[in-house]
C-alpha cells in the first residue's frame, strides 16, 4: 500500500535570532529606542524594552562581541529584506548570446547582412557567437573560414571586443565577441 501523505518539508530556519532565541547575556542595542542611538543592555532588559513598544528584538550582527541587536517589527523587516533580494535579482545582468552562422564560402552581400545584424545585437548589449560551419568536404577550407571570422571581427571593431579568437570545435570554428562597455 502506498503512502499518500505529502513528504515533510522541514521549516526554513530563520536567518535572524529574535527575542528569546538570542542566547547572549548582553547585547548592544542600536536604533531610536535607546539614548544616543546605541547602548549595551542585558538581553532580558532589551527584550522587555522591545515588548513595551510592541516590537521585536532582532539580532542583526551575531558575530560581534557583544551581538548587535535592533528593536523593530520583525515581520516588516523580513518583508523588506525579501523585497531587497528581489530587486537585486531583477537588476542582475542577464547575458544574452546571439549566434551568427557562416559557411566557408559566404558571399560579400551575405557577410555584410550578417555584420549589420551583429552590430544591432552588440548595441542591444548581447554577446555574439559567430561560427563557420564546415559541411562535408568544405573542412579543407579551414583557412578561408578563419579569414572570414577575422574579417568579421574587423567589421565589428568599434562595437565589440573579441573574447576568444577563432577556435575549431568539431566541424565548427567559433569566435566570441562581447559588446563594448559604453555602447549600450
Amino acid at each position: 500500500m502506498r503512502n499518500n501523505r505529502q513528504p515533510y518539508r522541514g521549516r526554513q530556519e530563520e536567518p535572524y535570532k529574535v527575542n528569546q532565541k538570542i542566547r547572549a547575556r548582553e547585547v548592544r542595542v542600536v536604533g531610536e529606542f535607546v539614548e544616543g542611538g546605541n547602548a549595551l543592555l542585558p538581553t532580558d532588559k532589551a527584550i522587555k524594552l522591545a515588548q513595551e513598544n510592541d516590537l521585536d528584538l532582532v539580532e542583526i550582527s551575531p558575530n560581534v562581541d557583544p551581538p548587535v541587536c535592533k528593536i523593530l517589527d520583525y515581520a516588516k523587516f523580513k518583508y523588506e529584506q525579501k523585497k531587497k533580494q528581489k530587486e537585486i535579482k531583477a537588476n542582475a545582468a542577464k547575458v544574452v548570446l546571439k549566434e551568427i552562422r557562416f559557411g566557408p564560402n559566404t558571399d560579400e552581400h551575405d557577410f555584410n547582412f550578417k555584420v549589420k545584424h551583429a552590430i544591432n545585437f552588440l548595441k542591444e548589449g548581447a554577446k555574439v557567437k559567430a561560427y563557420v560551419h564546415f559541411v562535408g568536404r568544405t573542412i579543407v577550407f579551414k583557412e578561408r573560414g578563419e579569414m572570414l571570422l577575422l574579417k568579421f571581427v574587423q567589421a565589428l571593431e568599434e562595437y565589440g571586443a573579441v573574447e576568444q579568437l577563432p577556435k575549431m570545435e568539431g566541424k565548427r570554428m567559433n569566435i566570441f565577441i562581447a559588446p563594448k562597455a559604453g555602447k549600450k
